[in-house]
């Protein structure tokens, strides 16, 4: 029971991470119909900027309070304005086009990014994998037994702020003006227009909030995993967009349920078979999901006019 346990706990504070970088898909789908192949890549900046960040501040104060909302602040804006100009310079021109080649710009975006970085040049870091700098020292907060079961404080703070982080975004899209234009957006761009609504405006806002969101979504991730490497959105922004669609892709909390599921199946895989089948399990999730509920969990199918 204790080792089960364990796993939920693992399992709901990976779920969170794979939450917030699934919510940036589920936005940007939501007002654009269009899967955003490069927001896995803006997670891996937002963390290489708070990778700058956290050094230019310095070992103790990195490790403080300001410090980290420093290091989260400078990465989330970053990648705000990050997402503001992809959007501006590389969709926006293309909004009337085909769907195609709006999605084969995402995934050039999506190449030159995690690519690009790997270059030695200048202020661009290069391939070589680094050690994101301990701004959580990490120290165990809960234990029962005899270390049955172990709570981190890592864990407990990167649940919070991933929590805190969905909430506030529940409550901007559902209960405030921006909101209800964006989802009035989502419903018909064309006739929000002709009430309205400044479409180019709250596409380009959604593309910041994504983008923040996935930079905070980096942060947690490297503090987890300490890891940063040049080709890590890639695959972090694949897990999330499994999650996404699981859950329903273009549906806000299907996102997060589609999330913590696949975090809870990952982790059950990795503790009761072994840590080589998590992908391949996470996958056929998603395929079992998809044959009982085409449109994911909480997702609907659209019928299109013939």
């Amino acid at each position: 029971m204790s080792q089960l346990l364990q796993h939920l706990i693992n399992g709901l504070a990976a779920g969170t991470i794979y939450a917030l970088v699934a919510l940036g898909y589920t936005m940007v789908y939501g007002v654009l119909k269009l899967i955003n192949f490069a927001h896995g890549d803006v997670m891996m900046v937002g963390v290489y900027m708070g990778y700058a960040t956290a050094f230019a501040l310095g070992r103790q104060a990195q490790r403080s309070l300001w410090g980290v909302v420093v290091i989260f602040a400078v990465a989330m804006v970053g990648c705000a304005l990050l997402g503001f100009l992809i959007e501006r310079f590389a969709y926006r021109p293309l909004r009337e086009k085909p769907r195609l080649t709006a999605l084969i710009t995402a995934i050039g975006i999506s190449f030159a990014l995690s690519y690009g970085f790997q270059l030695d040049i200048g202020f661009l870091p290069g391939a070589s994998p680094r050690a994101f700098p301990e701004v959580i020292v990490p120290s165990e907060w809960f234990i029962v037994g005899d270390r049955d079961v172990v709570v981190w404080n890592w864990q407990v703070i990167s649940f919070l702020i991933a929590v805190g982080l969905m909430a506030a975004l529940q409550f901007l899209v559902y209960r405030t003006r921006f909101g209800k234009a964006m989802r009035a957006v989502s419903f018909d761009h064309r006739t929000a227009a002709l009430m309205g609504i400044p479409t180019d405006r709250i596409i380009a806002l959604t593309f910041m909030l994504s983008s923040a969101l996935a930079a905070g979504a980096g942060l947690l991730y490297a503090i987890k995993d300490t890891s940063v490497s040049p080709l890590m959105g890639l695959y972090v922004g694949l897990k999330a967009f499994v999650a996404a669609v699981i859950g329903g892709i273009g549906n806000v909390p299907g996102a997060v349920v589609g999330a913590l599921l696949l975090g809870l199946v990952e982790e059950f895989v990795v503790g009761y078979a072994a840590s080589t089948w998590r992908d391949a399990v996470a996958f056929a999730f998603l395929i079992l999901v998809l044959l009982v509920k085409p449109g994911g969990l909480f997702g609907r199918v659209a019928a299109e006019k013939v």
